[in-house]
């Protein structure tokens, strides 16, 4: 999937600091010079590519922890620091940083608050701009601005929530102040087998319905579990359709009551087998397999799409039921496993890149999907981002006066249409080709 958004940047900056940043832009604004920010590249939308050349700046040089302020919660971070490093980092004080997309291990701060991202933990935790007290930014007019901030309420705009999300067409990020959580008493990990998809769906709707709200609350397909199983040993039970990886934290008490209301719920649903991990071990290859499914599913194809749409939970058994149509029209494999707990599918759709057309099918079957979940009152992207990926689909979510807002909001922040072009909103002819600029070349001199 990722080899599908290519580009080539004319120069690769790697600052250490934000006068570093802020120079590039300047001199990139003088020279009409596109700006592409990349953190770790592993974004799967596109969104970290040059397809019109320019600068790219790498910011995996700014890892640093600016300051632990644990009397506050909170910390301030550059936005190369790898998303587990945080956590690493304050672990043994009794603290954690929350958003948990599948890649924190070699994933950037910076590159979750780019795309907003979210993780398994997402249900409970909320995504990333929940986490997000305030950033300093390198705007496309080259200037540095100070948004949000440690105190609670802060008069005026709500700035910080503007900039999350806006994959470095708004600028470039050089410092994050993130919210930092206390670690929970007890946790506690299940894993529910079920004979289908639809069932494990119907349980997903009945454990929320309860009043329950797990931590995490994760679904795999038989497809899945199979590559898993390949790949890392034997994690999930074979035969089954669908298993659900259920995390709850919180007092010891309450974990356990609701560890005993949820096997009861799963039971009442038709579950094959309800288990709870014994200990940490356990707990940690439960996990392990659940965070190593897309590496796992090279087992089973040479290729895939993997989709990132959203329906509302209610709504998961019928699209199910449509991803069986889908998959069984295009005559392809989906592989599925994804945030169950908020509707947020993460379908691999596996295609045969060395077979001609197949990659075509693959798209055709990407396009029906969304435009299933559209259908089903869902969105065209629950945490991954737009980038190039999707740009093309936010026309079935958005009205052309959303969009249009949209394209002026991004002009305020970058009136040159130079950072980060063509990603995040689809090409629009109202508003000229500012998006789209031109690949020059650096003037002679010119220092980067």
């Amino acid at each position: 999937m990722l080899t599908l958004y290519k580009g080539i940047p004319d120069v690769v900056v790697l600052p250490t600091s934000t006068a570093e940043v802020q120079a590039v832009v300047r001199i990139c604004r003088e020279a009409r010079v596109p700006v592409v920010p990349r953190g770790s590249g592993t974004g799967l939308i596109g969104g970290a590519t040059a397809p019109l050349g320019g600068v790219m700046v790498s910011l995996t040089r700014m890892t640093e922890i600016l300051e632990l302020d644990l009397v506050n919660r909170c910390a301030t971070v550059q936005p190369g620091l790898i998303n587990l490093w945080l956590t690493n980092a304050v672990r043994e004080r009794g603290w954690f940083f929350a958003p948990d997309p599948s890649s924190q291990m070699v994933s950037s701060i910076g590159g979750n608050v780019a795309t907003n991202a979210g993780g398994p933990h997402c249900l409970k935790y909320g995504i990333t701009t929940n986490h997000v007290l305030g950033l300093e930014i390198v705007t496309g007019t080259g200037d540095v601005v100070s948004v949000g901030g440690k105190a609670a309420d802060r008069p005026g705009y709500d700035l910080t929530g503007t900039m999350v999300g806006n994959e470095g067409t708004f600028g470039l990020v050089t410092a994050i102040t993130v919210r930092l959580l206390h670690l929970p008493e007890a946790v506690k990990t299940a894993l529910a087998s079920f004979a289908s998809l639809v069932e494990a769906s119907e349980a997903v709707s009945a454990i929320i319905a309860a009043g329950i709200i797990p931590a995490a609350l994760e679904m795999l397909d038989d497809a899945m579990i199979g590559a898993i199983n390949a790949a890392v040993g034997k994690v999930y039970p074979d035969g089954a359709g669908a298993v659900l990886l259920i995390e709850l934290d919180g007092p010891l008490a309450e974990v356990e009551a609701q560890a005993e209301r949820v096997a009861a719920i799963c039971r009442e649903r038709n579950a094959l087998l309800v288990t709870v991990a014994r200990d940490e071990a356990e707990r940690a290859l439960l996990w392990k397999g659940r965070k190593e499914a897309a590496g796992a599913v090279g087992r089973i194809t040479a290729a895939y799409l993997l989709q990132d749409a959203v329906v509302p939970r209610s709504k998961l058994p019928q699209i199910m039921r449509e991803m069986v149509a889908i998959s069984k029209r295009h005559n392809l494999l989906f592989a599925n496993v994804f945030h169950a707990g908020d509707g947020n599918l993460h379908p691999l759709i596996c295609y045969d890149d060395r077979k001609p057309g197949e990659l075509e099918r693959a798209q055709q079957a990407n396009e029906e999907l969304l435009h299933a979940c559209i259908a089903l009152g869902g969105s065209v992207s629950g945490e991954h981002g737009i980038g190039m990926d999707k740009a093309k689909n936010l026309p079935l979510q958005y009205a052309d006066a959303d969009l249009n807002f949209m394209f002026r909001l991004r002009r305020v922040f970058d009136p040159d249409g130079l950072m980060n072009p063509a990603k995040l909103l689809p090409s629009h002819p109202a508003c000229g080709e500012g998006f789209r600029p031109s690949r020059p070349t650096l003037p002679a001199g010119t220092w980067v």
